[in-house]
């Protein structure tokens, strides 16, 4: 069969029956673990970088927080032109290229890692390339949505989204242990010991061990070179939703120059927020530099468009004049955002908190931190939190459809402010604690908390998007909202590190707390009182 499909009409139930369904469910198929695979190469850098403290690269915990903040940037930034992916290049040709292009990533991060005197700059402008894995979430989404019926497209892109979060969970527990055995050979270079304790599921690593911490990028070409492959020989484009595409090479180039307008944004924008020690200007606080960057590759990417890209890019550009993108877009982050944002940060926060015992000095007024023999490991724990998250989504589309997305969001906004106040506590009850390892177990339940209910606030922001928005703005906004909500990855690294660095994280969490308490009246003004725009239900 061709790789471009001219007729498709799958809400025909004979031509579903006969020819769409099997199409349909192949594209789905390959997509969902290109999708994991994006995800799992773009969060890499919050266990990597837990790995790189315990071997003793020269960098410091800030620098290390900054690697996973950067990663989380990138993946948000690329995701507001991969929404326009499918409609201008094409489904198999998106998919196939986004999935290629994280070879770079893949493999560029298993040669850095092999030398600890790698400058730190390659490390954050592949973590800047890992954000591609993150861009491709809003493309993959926007191609499964257009080969199923509706009444199939909650679970199609239930499987597709679901599936695909898995990505962090499955990367969390690969990477350490694909680290702890020189799989690769000679091909990958030798081994590093460990200056600190590790782990891995199974439990501790001590100290002296001999770790391939490079195998934490090369692992992933193992499955990057078969399912590019599959892609590009097994996926299809839809002409009707994607009418004039053009040749496969003028597809690429329409993807390369979209993709690489937002990684000069990103990076320019990087550049004049991080301080002059990790190699910026210091210029710009976050809360700044974000909403720069998003208007900046908004008008870059109108600006520089050309042919049939602009007219898209145009008609797309109408969402932002309803005022439901930007409730809406704040619900997500309290969703997606939490979800992505604490799978980014707990890791390396867990190394911080618990890895070191915290001594007070009465005479000096002074803390000390040195190193804890009973620390947990992060890559032994780091895991639970988004495996749950991930495992609960579609559970929450699927209460939301029997009770409303609204007051699904309603609920899971009032359990996460608990939750936050709860972690802030227990975050500063340990960082100030000489035994921080006995706060451990409370630490990780409240996470797995938060991470249950965003991940089912996941699925309920996803229903009340489809119920608020008519058929030709729900896609639109669903990649906008996913991709501000994925900031999130960026944020929460940014602020829990510079809180633990000012040795105050609970201020972060309480920070997090009233972000959400303010997105749970906002979901009641809209869509729950009286009087509401749209009732939902």
């Amino acid at each position: 069969m061709s790789a471009n499909i001219k007729d498709w009409n799958p809400e025909d139930n004979g031509f579903w029956e006969s020819t769409g369904k099997k199409i349909a469910n192949r594209n789905l198929w390959i997509s969902i673990p290109s999708l994991l695979l994006g995800f799992a190469i773009w969060m890499m850098w919050g266990i990597i970088t837990v790995q790189m403290l315990n071997l003793g690269f020269p960098f410091t915990k800030e620098d290390m927080f900054s690697l996973t903040a950067i990663a989380g940037l990138s993946g948000a930034t690329l995701r507001i032109p991969s929404s326009f992916f499918i409609r201008i290049a094409g489904g198999r040709n998106a998919i196939f290229l986004t999935t290629a292009l994280l070879m770079i990533p893949a493999f560029g991060t298993g040669l850095a890692l092999q030398d600890k005197d790698t400058p730190l700059w390659v490390f954050q402008l592949l973590a800047l390339l890992s954000g591609i894995g993150g861009g491709n979430f809003a493309c993959s989404m926007s191609n499964i949505s257009s080969f199923f019926p509706k009444r199939l497209q909650g679970t199609a892109l239930g499987l597709n989204a679901g599936l695909g979060n898995f990505g962090v969970t499955t990367m969390q527990i690969l990477i350490p242990l694909v680290m702890t055995a020189g799989i690769f050979g000679a091909f990958a270079g030798g081994s590093m010991e460990l200056m600190k304790d590790s782990g891995w599921i199974l439990g501790k690593i001590v100290a002296g061990t001999p770790t391939f911490v490079q195998n934490a990028g090369f692992v992933w070409m193992l499955a990057l070179i078969p399912l590019a492959f599959l892609g590009f020989f097994g996926m299809n484009n839809l002409l009707p939703i994607s009418p004039g595409i053009g040749s496969t090479v003028s597809a690429f180039i329409k993807i390369l120059w979209l993709y690489g307008l937002a990684c000069a944004t990103a990076g320019v924008g990087l550049y004049l927020y991080l301080p002059p020690a990790s190699g910026g200007l210091g210029l710009l606080n976050m809360w700044v530099a974000l909403p720069l960057i998003i208007v900046a590759t908004l008008l870059v990417m109108k600006l520089a468009a050309f042919g049939d890209m602009k007219a898209n890019i145009s008609k797309q550009f109408a969402i932002f004049g309803n005022k439901h993108t930007w409730s809406m877009t704040a619900l997500y982050l309290v969703t997606f955002g939490s979800f992505i944002g604490f799978a980014a940060a707990v890791p390396l926060a867990i190394t911080v908190i618990f890895g070191d015992q915290h001594l007070f000095d009465a005479a000096s007024n002074t803390w000390t931190h040195v190193k804890n023999p009973n620390a947990p490991s992060a890559l032994t724990y780091a895991w639970i939190g988004p495996f749950v998250g991930a495992l609960v989504r579609p559970i929450g589309g699927w209460i939301s459809d029997k009770v409303g997305g609204s007051i699904v969001t309603q609920v899971i906004s009032a359990i996460m402010v608990g939750a936050s106040i709860y972690a802030g506590y227990i975050m500063t009850q340990a960082y100030h604690s000489a035994t921080p390892e006995t706060y451990f177990t409370q630490f990780m339940l409240t996470f797995v908390l938060v991470f249950a209910a965003s991940g089912i606030g996941n699925g309920s922001t996803f229903r009340s998007v489809g119920y608020i928005f008519d058929r030709t703005q729900a896609g639109p906004v669903l990649g906008w909202t996913s991709a501000v909500a994925a900031y999130g990855s960026f944020i929460a690294p940014v602020v829990i590190g510079g809180q633990l660095k000012a040795g105050t994280p609970e201020n972060a969490m309480y920070g997090f707390a009233v972000f959400y308490a303010a997105c749970l009246l906002l979901n009641w003004w809209f869509y729950l009182r009286k009087n509401a725009y749209v009732k939902n239900p």
